[in-house]
């Protein structure tokens, strides 16, 4: 197969990875610094150091050519990213073509997800038939072959065969399930509560708080998603909480670092400067906080990490108060 990735960041070059070493022609779309480094050096050394790229993936920054004759096209492209690459699509994709959204964002202004905006921009033909890809992936684990799984989400039952076939590998055990709306929540909401849990490392706290703060931290995603029409089980699946798990756990994500640099008292612009990546939780804790106000959602572990990253709080403060709201019931 003749395959489009878009985006050569880590998580895009490792999905470019998996699908070459199942045979598969790769065209690996990226702004042209990037692409000319990725062709030179056979490696992407500033995102996935170390992995060796094979020889069918094709660095390019021409946009025609990374979709020219494909039988799918992956976005693996941060939330902020995901509206303008979109409209570079506009009249360049047919109704029939596998469209994978691939990133686990929500847009900071709007609170849409990523397939709502590729249909805003798109159109609902090529829109309704995105699937989307969301499960507890780490890149350079996925890269490396390090087994794990994932879900694709997709209401036409066909499109979601299909990409469970595109991606399964012997590393990578792929399921479907319909609820697109849990998928891409799960996979965007749990970064706001990686950088929490970060934090958490940051101020010195042990285990205890770290699975106080994913457990409840999961009651609220379940609390949002519920809101917006999602599927509660799906929340407690591998895009839900088994992508919660890794990411609060692995010093490999980035969401989860930049929560450390908080709370071992850095400065946001400081942390930014040090992780040199895109952290998604830090944009998808803006949309989370206007969705939770807007629909009414109680979700003060996501409030908190809020205030951290855009109110100026320090994250003792923060702790402070999320530990002395008043006494609840469990559920």
């Amino acid at each position: 197969m003749d395959i489009g990735v878009l985006g050569s960041g880590s998580w895009g070059t490792a999905l470019a990875v998996l699908l070459a070493k199942k045979g598969c022609s790769v065209h690996l779309w990226g702004i042209p610094e990037e692409s000319e480094a990725i062709a030179r050096d056979g490696e992407n050394a500033r995102y996935l150091p170390g992995v060796k790229l094979p020889d069918t993936i094709h660095p390019t920054s021409d946009i025609d050519e990374a979709l020219a004759r494909r039988d799918a096209v992956v976005l693996a492209i941060p939330s902020t990213g995901v509206r303008e690459v979109a409209r570079l699509l506009k009249g360049k994709l047919s109704p029939e073509i596998l469209l994978v959204n691939a990133g686990k964002g929500l847009e900071s202004d709007t609170g849409l997800r990523g397939s709502q905006v590729i249909r805003e921009e798109l159109g609902d033909e090529i829109g309704r038939g995105c699937v989307a890809l969301s499960g507890p992936n780490l890149a350079v684990e996925l890269a490396n072959d390090v087994p794990t799984a994932t879900v694709v989400a997709c209401p036409d039952p066909d499109r979601a065969a299909a990409a469970q076939e595109l991606f399964w590998a012997p590393s990578l055990r792929v399921y479907r399930n319909p609820d697109v709306v849990g998928v891409e929540l799960g996979g965007a909401l749990k970064n706001v509560l990686a950088i929490g849990a970060g934090v958490s490392d940051g101020l010195g706290y042990g285990d205890n708080t770290k699975a106080t703060l994913v457990t409840r931290g999961l009651m609220e995603m379940i609390r949002l998603g519920s809101a917006l029409g999602a599927d509660a089980r799906t929340f407690t699946g591998l895009s839900g909480f088994g992508d919660l798990m890794a990411t609060c756990a692995s010093r490999l994500s980035r969401n989860l670092r930049l929560g450390l640099m908080l709370g071992q008292g850095k400065t946001l612009e400081e942390s930014l400067r040090a992780l040199g990546q895109v952290a998604e939780g830090m944009h998808t804790c803006e949309a989370a906080y206007l969705l939770s106000r807007r629909h009414d959602v109680y979700m003060p572990i996501t409030h908190e990490v809020h205030a951290v990253l855009f109110e100026g709080k320090s994250p003792r403060q923060a702790v402070h108060d999320l530990m002395s709201r008043d006494h609840k019931e469990e559920f």
